[in-house]
């Protein structure tokens, strides 16, 4: 029996082992690029939600007094954060467009963690700037009950 069938089979073998590898490691290369851009994606909308929270309260909160006022404040104070977590998502854009497709799995690894954390940070910030946003609907609605309440003679204004 001639040895050069099994030595073709064992190149091929060998052949298809290397090409099953070299495309499980681009499949998972291309997974955790898509799961980078997906961060990116869930930051921006994030950054959109709160930029629109933000420009909601912003004339409202002012206008409180006490506690109330100054916690509402702090919340919307937290602005060079919402600039930092735009200037990270920028940077980390521009690093994909340049580097993404040719970096390295651990390099891919830290552009999505780096991502989460800004993306947690600013989710904290916005439940902060939610929390202010519900406390100034329930001192607005209690204010104007009160308004209500009140007899014509004390009332101010026209």
């Amino acid at each position: 029996m001639p040895v050069w069938p099994l030595l073709l089979l064992a190149a091929l073998s060998v052949a298809g082992l290397f090409l099953g590898l070299r495309g499980w490691r681009r499949r998972r290369r291309e997974a955790r690029l898509r799961l980078v851009l997906d961060r990116a994606d869930a930051l921006q909308a994030l950054l959109a939600t709160a930029s629109q929270r933000m420009a909601a309260w912003r004339g409202t909160v002012g206008r409180l007094a006490g506690d109330l006022g100054s916690g509402a404040q702090r919340a919307l104070d937290a602005e060079p954060l919402f600039r930092e977590a735009k200037r990270d998502l920028l940077q980390h854009r521009l690093w994909l467009q340049q580097k993404g497709l040719a970096a390295s799995l651990a390099e891919l690894d830290e552009a999505g963690d780096a991502l989460s954390r800004v993306h947690d940070r600013l989710s904290a910030q916005l439940a902060s700037l939610e929390s202010a946003g519900d406390a100034l609907a329930q001192a607005t609605d209690a204010a104007q009950e009160a308004a209500r309440r009140e007899p014509p003679s004390l009332r101010r204004g026209p």
